[in-house]
């Protein structure tokens, strides 16, 4: 499991262990505020790499070590 702090994924980069259409590298181009903002974030979204196509996921998502590698591996 990686440990991830919510306040620091901001344009972090990530590795899929599995990558689908040719997509394996991604960043964290932005982090979903909550509604209401005093609410714990929930959100992220990832831009890959290559083709720049936009995914949202739930940002813990990225601490199960069997999708996500953090960096670019």
């Amino acid at each position: 499991m990686n440990k991830l702090s919510p306040k620091k994924l901001l344009l972090t980069k990530w590795t899929a262990v599995q990558p689908s259409r040719k997509e394996k590298h991604f960043l964290v181009a932005e982090v979903i505020a909550p509604e209401p903002p005093e609410g714990p974030l929930e959100w992220v979204e990832l831009e890959a790499v290559l083709s720049k196509s936009r995914y949202r996921i739930a940002w813990r998502e990225l601490k199960n070590a069997d999708i996500w590698r953090q960096g670019w591996v």
